[in-house]
């Protein structure tokens, strides 16, 4: 992912966004530079409060480098938050390969990302039968 791997550098050596930071329901391909936060789940098109962020909306960050934990709250009316819609503008890439499709549709008839990295294959042939 050589994309994210610009933003993150950037991020990191540029001094005006020094300030900034990346989160994103995406995967980082091994090398990530500077503050940046990946796997945000669950992901916006499967309704994700990634995907509910708009413009202007404040989040806060914390991260304890010595635990390896963290966190991300977003700053503002919680309940409002909560009842917003998936942002209108995201729309499923028309390019992505049939692999990534069928990978992601087996990733959620598991249960997506809360649901495991192996999913319940009883489940899995349950609900494709229906």
């Amino acid at each position: 992912m050589p994309e994210t791997a610009q933003i993150t550098s950037a991020l990191k050596y540029t001094e005006a966004l020094s300030q900034n930071a990346l989160i994103t329901d995406g995967r980082f391909s091994g090398f990530s530079s500077g503050p940046c936060i990946g796997h945000v789940g669950p992901e916006s098109l499967a309704g994700g409060p990634i995907g509910k962020l708009r413009d202007g909306d404040s989040i806060r960050i914390e991260i304890k480098k010595d635990h390896c934990t963290g966190f991300v709250d977003y700053l503002g009316d919680t309940k409002s938050f909560n009842e917003r819609s998936v942002n209108p503008k995201l729309k499923e890439d028309p390019n992505l390969p049939e692999s990534v499709k069928l990978w992601a549709a087996l990733q959620n008839t598991g249960g997506g990302t809360w649901g495991g990295c192996v999913p319940n294959i009883k489940e899995v042939i349950r609900k494709l039968s229906s």
